[in-house]
């Protein structure tokens, strides 16, 4: 078993923290013109943008290249090694190409690279060798040189591929910027995440409808009142007029308190407990906006109602854990 130096190992973890850290606040100052350059060929391509990279590289590529599908940039990574096996074939001119290499030489791309200028396909370089092969192909230059690596010996790709995902968030985000890319765009690209059934649920896509609502008429007795609320398993009833036009609501709550009072509750009717301005919810607004209104207002069940009065729904917290919006 090997004995491990403690201090010696949260020692280098900080060092890493502290050279990862440098090497990318040491990006703003390489920006330059090529890093608007970049932007703007990519916000207009026609197509998509081609990541490519090999080793670290690579798997930094694809990171980036989902991080810009996300954020309404269309992209793809593409292996270098099998694009020269026939998957050049999926780049073409419409398309940009965003090839990453720390030393501008790897041979995988640099052996392709005469293929894309043949065709006319933008390359933007993303290398920290700004004299390398990569960047004097390139149509647009990202520098993301780094002083040093993390590793202790210098040799294993950590600062720098750090620097890359920076250097590609930076992309991404100044690209979203441009698009005018919001909170809805991302959703409607991430539905199965919280954040998509959030911004992509509606009140009419979670609330009970029909026989489901418990509703009952003013002059109806107390008794008849309560048999509705357990019937339907709302916590609650909606008071509604001959036409369904909501009149008020009763509730859990409203139960407990009327049981302090000590009234008789045997000759009340609805008209006499409900509360006459209920808090209510549209079909059409997000399932998020209603849970806001109800822990605002420290209430479990919600009306919906349409622009009439009329009630056509209720949803309770219940509702919106099933739906995952809360």
């Amino acid at each position: 078993m090997i004995e491990l130096d403690r201090n010696k190992a949260i020692h280098l973890a900080q060092q890493t923290f502290d050279i990862e850290a440098t090497a990318v606040l040491g990006l703003k100052d390489k920006l330059g013109t090529g890093f608007a350059d970049a932007v703007s060929m990519i916000l207009n391509v026609r197509g998509r943008v081609v990541v490519m990279g090999m080793g670290k590289s690579g798997h930094v590529g694809r990171k980036i290249a989902a991080t810009l599908a996300s954020t309404g940039t269309p992209a793809m990574f593409v292996h270098p090694a099998e694009a020269s096996h026939g998957d050049l074939g999926m780049i073409k001119a419409i398309d940009v190409v965003l090839a990453i290499s720390n030393s501008g030489e790897s041979e995988e791309l640099t052996s392709i690279l005469p293929v894309l200028k043949r065709q006319n396909v933008p390359l933007v370089a993303m290398t920290g060798r700004r004299e390398s092969t990569l960047a004097r192909h390139a149509t647009a230059l990202l520098d993301s040189s780094v002083d040093k690596e993390a590793c202790p010996l210098n040799l294993a790709p950590t600062a720098s591929t750090t620097a890359q995902l920076a250097m590609g968030d930076a992309l991404a985000v100044a690209l979203l910027d441009a698009r005018g890319f919001k909170a809805e765009d991302f959703a409607r690209s991430h539905p199965g995440g919280a954040l998509g059934r959030k911004l992509l649920t509606h009140v009419s896509d979670v609330m009970r409808t029909g026989a489901a609502i418990p509703l009952v008429d003013p002059d109806v007795g107390f008794s008849a009142l309560m048999k509705e609320m357990s019937a339907k398993g709302l916590g609650a009833a909606a008071i509604v007029d001959g036409q369904g036009r909501l009149q008020g609501i009763f509730t859990d709550g409203d139960l407990r308190r009327l049981v302090e009072t000590g009234a008789d509750m045997r000759s009340l009717r609805a008209r006499d407990v409900m509360h006459r301005k209920p808090h209510t919810v549209d079909a059409g607004a997000l399932a998020a906006e209603a849970a806001d209104l109800m822990e605002r207002h420290r209430i479990t069940s919600l009306l919906v109602i349409d622009a009439e009065g009329m009630v056509c729904g209720m949803l309770n917290t219940n509702d919106l854990m099933r739906a995952k919006v809360i």
